[in-house]
């Protein structure tokens, strides 16, 4: 059932970017494993159409790449959930790359984190492009001077963008969400021809990679 789901998305992904006239080798997918168990984890990892994971909690990661053992080493491992700054140190041990940078404070604990151990980390900026009061991200205007702020560390590489457009039942209507974060990466990013612009989920990630996305976050239709 899983490599059934996986060749399905990936099928989708496909159909997308050509709609679009894109490269959908350009679009990669991160396998979100919050919900999953081990067995169907090592099961995404066997397979090989799987080259990242993404988790939304520190600790979460944490156990679950101890339960995989040797598996958790086959794949990389992305943080897409809010970061806590008194929990930069162990994800800067356990991630291989952070998508939920959404302030400079943030990035300063990731920073001091990474320097004592001379770790060099890609990242995303989060920006809030959901109007949620509880959804996490830098305000848009603000990115600027973000991204600023963290050029002066010697061990964050700002590589693009992520965000989560609004929770809803019609796809579509989370097109001028992804068309504006699509514009701020453009604006920010377009000297950076490896740059990342993670946005798309589940229910709407055909509609983000028409709209330009390079990396789709999809946890439960892998796993349902």
């Amino acid at each position: 059932m899983i490599l059934d789901n996986l060749n399905k998305i990936r099928y989708r992904i496909r159909a997308a970017a050509q709609r679009a006239g894109r490269d959908p080798d350009r679009v990669s997918l991160v396998v979100v494993t919050k919900y999953a168990n081990p067995e169907q984890v090592r099961e995404v990892i066997a397979s090989g159409l799987v080259q990242e994971v993404g988790e939304n909690r520190v600790q979460a990661a944490q156990a679950r790449k101890l339960e995989l053992g040797d598996w958790a080493g086959r794949v990389g491992w992305r943080l897409i959930g809010h970061l806590q700054t008194n929990k930069a140190k162990k994800a800067a041990e356990i991630f291989d790359a952070i998508d939920s940078v959404d302030s400079l404070r943030v990035a300063e604990a990731l920073e001091r984190a990474l320097a004592q151990s001379d770790k060099r980390m890609p990242v995303l900026i989060q920006v809030k492009i959901n109007e949620r009061e509880t959804q996490s991200g830098a305000a848009p205007e603000e990115l600027t001077s973000l991204l600023k702020g963290i050029e002066a560390f010697e061990h964050l590489q700002a590589r693009g963008l992520m965000g989560i457009a609004p929770a809803t039942d019609a796809p579509e209507q989370a097109r001028p969400h992804f068309q504006r974060l699509r514009k701020l990466f453009e604006q920010n990013f377009s000297h950076m021809p490896e740059g990342q612009l993670s946005m798309g989920m589940s229910t709407d990630f055909e509609v983000a990679v028409e709209e330009g996305s390079t990396m789709v976050r999809i946890g439960s239709a892998v796993f349902s």
